[in-house]
């Protein structure tokens, strides 16, 4: 694809988001220096970043950079990698979520994550979105009820599967399993949602309700989505973060800005490199 074709496709998918250079006010989660070692290998080095509050961000770069590990700082999913830590911070609403006396399992209620490919648990639709109120000590019924209609009306599901809240979560196409999931994931109450890849294992249909579901959301969450889609970046990004490999193969970040700054005029040569098909 020649460079003009590029900044073209980039063109259109950017008038299409007409939220893409709004401005924001407030910082959710501030990462700061961050370094992720697997072993003795520093996959992410020296990232720092600002993720705005009730907004969409697009973390874009080529395969291996670092993306989906850096998603994983933001709730502390790398904890649960052995021999993996941490150097650096990431704040949430100003705390720290890597403090000594941090609740674990409260991070993650507060940051929840949707992965790439849709995995709904071997129970019934229903028992899949109160399985996190469950956990939290939600029994009463009538809850567990409202908590259901909520998060599958937020999650664009309910009048799809009102009917047939008994039966298997398997039992729902691709699309509508990662709409249970993302379900799933707000029916504990985030501030926000992570999505990996969200949409990678989707039809073109499915990725379109993905998306514009995203954008329903944003008014109430913040959301920091991982993408090899530059056009979805595009599309459904208000802010974008372009990461690269360095000459160690550590993950950095070249590039941070509104996404319609950074896919017309980005300020690195590297940013643009990529961006245009350069390279990646």
């Amino acid at each position: 694809m020649s460079t003009n074709q590029s900044l073209r496709i980039f063109t259109r998918a950017l008038a299409s988001n007409e939220t893409a250079d709004a401005p924001t006010t407030t910082v959710k989660m501030r990462v700061t220096n961050l370094n992720f070692y697997y072993g003795a290998f520093r996959a992410v080095a020296d990232v720092s970043l600002d993720v705005p509050d009730r907004r969409i961000t697009a973390i874009i770069g080529s395969s291996g950079c670092g993306k989906s590990t850096l998603l994983r700082t933001l709730n502390r999913m790398g904890d649960l990698v052995p021999n993996a830590r941490v150097e650096g911070d990431v704040l949430l609403d100003d705390e720290s979520i890597y403090a000594p006396n941090v609740d674990v399992v409260d991070v993650r209620r507060r940051v929840g994550m949707v992965f790439q490919r849709p995995n709904p648990f071997p129970k019934s639709i229903y028992d899949n979105v109160t399985f996190g109120p469950r956990l939290l000590g939600v029994n009463h019924r009538a809850d567990l009820d409202a908590i259901v209609e909520k998060s599958l009306r937020a999650a664009a599901l309910w009048d799809e599967v009102k009917e047939k809240l008994h039966e298997s979560g398997f039992a729902l196409s691709g699309g509508q399993q990662q709409r249970l999931c993302i379900a799933r994931a707000l029916a504990v109450e985030p501030e926000v949602v992570l999505m990996d890849e969200p949409a990678s294992a989707l039809d073109p249909i499915a990725t379109y309700k993905i998306e514009e579901l995203m954008h329903q959301l944003r008014d109430e969450y913040t959301i920091v989505i991982v993408t090899h889609n530059m056009q979805q970046a595009a599309r459904a990004s208000d802010f974008t973060a372009f990461m690269n490999m360095n000459a160690q193969r550590a993950g950095t970040l070249v590039e941070f800005g509104p996404t319609k700054e950074i896919f017309t005029n980005p300020h690195q040569k590297e940013t643009e490199d990529y961006i245009t098909g350069r390279f990646g």
